[in-house]
């Protein structure tokens, strides 16, 4: 695949310095601009509603509108972690969602999700709208998907995984006794109809284990040239 700028949109609550190793490793490894859509903190505890998400994903489209007008191939490629992932979904899109409409599959030719939990039992209303409009890998004649998950030995993990793991299994799968990355389960990561790559001993993030999604080692079992 051709080098194109990227774009990438992190997780909830997790700040920008975390992806700042991830987005140096694919900058050298591309020679393509790499941005990151800027999230606090607050900016994520805004997602509880669709005004939150409109937040986010105005961001990305400027982002993307301003990369592709400079691309080589006037494409980008997304990269989602967590629920930045699922929102990518929604921005491929061409319905309206709050008030504006993205299409993001005009400009956008891969989308790699590391880490999302596209499927849950008790997916939150904004979710649940994203797999109902979008089913899978919705736009996979047009845009490249591939999803990211990791299967991480909780005995490997940190406290945090160990704690966390149990609760989010289950409330997301049904099953604490699955395989996950210590917060979102492999089977919830592999989006349907996309490429799909587990990644053993890689935590969902820094806080989860030593080698996460972002860790340059594991970015490099992950990204595809």
């Amino acid at each position: 695949m051709a080098a194109q700028p990227i774009v990438i949109l992190g997780g909830f609550l997790i700040t920008g310095e975390a992806y700042v190793p991830m987005c140096r490793w694919l900058e050298q490894r591309c020679d393509q601009p790499v941005r990151l859509v800027p999230a606090s903190r607050i900016d994520w505890l805004f997602t509880v509603g669709a005004w939150g998400w409109r937040r986010l994903l105005d961001r990305t489209a400027a982002l993307v509108e301003e990369l592709a007008a400079g691309s080589p191939t006037g494409k980008v490629t997304l990269i989602g972690h967590s629920s930045g992932g699922v929102m990518l979904r929604l921005f491929l899109g061409a319905e309206p969602f709050a008030g504006r409409v993205y299409n993001g599959v005009a400009l956008v030719d891969r989308l790699v999700c590391l880490g999302s939990p596209h499927t849950a039992l008790r997916a939150t209303p904004l979710r649940q709208l994203v797999d109902r409009r979008y089913p899978g890998a919705c736009f996979a004649d047009a845009v490249a998907y591939v999803s990211v998950a990791g299967d991480l030995a909780l005995e490997d993990g940190s406290a945090t995984a160990r704690r966390l793991a149990p609760g989010s299994y289950r409330a997301i799968s049904g099953s604490e006794a699955v395989a996950g990355d210590g917060l979102v389960p492999v089977g919830s990561a592999c989006l349907q109809g996309s490429q799909q790559l587990v990644l053993p001993g890689v935590a969902h993030g820094g806080a989860f284990g030593p080698r996460w999604y972002g860790t340059p080692e594991v970015v490099a079992q992950w990204w595809c040239d």
